[in-house]
């Protein structure tokens, strides 16, 4: 083929896989992923033909994967096909029928590569499918990573014929003769992809003869600057993101104030977290405002604490009780551990520490059980005439509303409160002159 050069040149400029990878091909029986699959045979590579049947056209769907089947005995390719309810995929986690058969393409292939030792996955996307992708970006809102549409290469999927237009694939195609399946579905501008290519991208085409060249040219550049924005971002969120217990982090609330461009660089910071610029907008309109407001992706929590944002992950379900037997040395509680001992008070040393927690053996009455906060839970802090809600404990204490589930209540088998972890013991539980043997409670992790 005339443009095997060419197409071998991409793969090589891009490192798109080496010559001894086994590359396993997405292919649909349509006019792009059939030549690619050509190309592959010709160039002499190691590669596979992997097939969906999405089952959306009836008898033509079977008549693809046929099809498809046959171009893999033809080239002495492996051939893999699946079968998708694509239908009930997308009712069930009320998705598009495209996006539903996009997640269960992706999630098959993935499968196959990893269980028959292939390396990479090959998709058949080419330049104008860049340009329809970052169209539809710009329509639905994008930040920069979305301006440079698909790229050549993204973990273990490549991107072989990028270098192409969707006339020179059809011009190839048509020179070599190749046979391929037509899908009647990409006439149809029902679908907001169709409606871009067979209705936006030729006006534009009008204005610029040019337009697949310059669409490049400009992923290239936006590519590019999404590099540098990464870098930029990255030593911000090193520098800005304090890690505390439990993957959450406290973040310097002036210190995000002034960044600049703020509204880019918020964006950029937590949006991996699932925040969007809605959520955003009210942050910032929020912030100088009084604290203890929360904001909520799907993922995280944001937390409006006294000059600093609390980044959370949000749990699936507060942590279960843990029950604590005489003679227990180690127990778990919400991914923390804790050392228990007995000691005779005449080999006590008084360790004074926040995680340490050293009481009166005598007055425990067992099973003692480790939980989370109750709202109503009282107990008298060390040091302290009369009991107090741990409500307002946690307040003076400076605890945000969405750290009090991850602390620990030791409890009494008498109902007592005898330690917040991590904080302080009640003073009913002190050690004192009558002590006869301690008992200790080290969390160590």
């Amino acid at each position: 083929m005339i443009i095997l050069n060419r197409f071998i040149s991409f793969i090589k400029q891009h490192a798109l896989f080496a010559p001894q990878d086994r590359v396993l091909l997405a292919v649909s029986g349509g006019r792009d992923s059939v030549l690619m699959a050509h190309l592959f045979n010709e160039a002499g590579f190691n590669f596979g033909i992997a097939h969906c049947n999405f089952n959306l056209r009836g008898e033509d769907s079977q008549k693809d994967e046929e099809f498809t089947s046959e171009l893999a005995g033809s080239l002495d390719a492996p051939f893999f096909a699946a079968s998708f309810d694509v239908t009930g995929h997308s009712s069930q986690h009320h998705i598009s029928i495209q996006m539903a058969a996009r997640d269960l393409r992706y999630q098959w292939l993935e499968e196959i590569r990893s269980d028959f030792d292939y390396q990479y996955i090959a998709m058949a996307h080419h330049q104008n499918d860049v340009i329809e992708t970052m169209l539809l970006n710009l329509t639905r809102g994008t930040g920069i990573a979305g301006l440079h549409g698909i790229l050549p290469k993204k973990n273990k999927i490549i991107r072989p014929l990028l270098s192409f237009s969707r006339d020179e694939i059809n011009l190839a195609v048509d020179r070599e003769r190749l046979s391929y399946r037509e899908d009647s579905s990409n006439k149809s501008t029902k679908y907001a992809r169709n409606k871009i290519r067979l209705e936006v991208i030729p006006l534009l085409k009008e204005l610029n003869p040019s337009l697949e060249e310059t669409f490049e040219a400009n992923r290239k550049r936006f590519a590019e600057l999404e590099v540098l924005l990464n870098k930029k971002v990255s030593e911000l969120r090193e520098k800005l993101f304090r890690i505390l217990d439990n993957n959450e982090y406290e973040i310097d609330l002036s210190a995000l104030k002034a960044l600049e461009p703020l509204d880019t660089l918020l964006y950029e910071l937590l949006h991996p977290y699932g925040f969007n610029e809605s959520v955003l907008n009210d942050l910032k309109n929020s912030w100088d405002g009084m604290p203890g407001k929360v904001f909520s992706s799907g993922s995280h929590t944001l937390n409006l604490d006294r000059g600093k944002l609390l980044l959370i992950p949000k749990r699936k379900s507060l942590p279960e009780d843990t029950r604590i037997n005489p003679g227990d040395t180690l127990i778990s509680w919400d991914n923390k551990k804790y050392r228990l001992a007995s000691v005779l008070i005449n080999e006590f040393k008084l360790r004074a520490q926040p995680g340490i927690a050293q009481v009166d053996q005598g007055l425990l009455k067992f099973p003692l059980t480790m939980r989370t906060w109750n709202m109503g839970d009282r107990f008298q802090p060390l040091g302290v005439k009369g009991q107090k809600k741990i409500s307002d404990f946690f307040i003076e204490q400076k605890i945000p509303l969405s750290r009090k589930r991850n602390i620990g209540i030791l409890e009494n088998g008498n109902g007592d409160v005898i330690w917040i972890a991590g904080l302080r013991i009640d003073d009913r539980y002190k050690i004192t002159a009558n002590t006869k043997k301690v008992f200790i409670f080290e969390q160590f992790t």
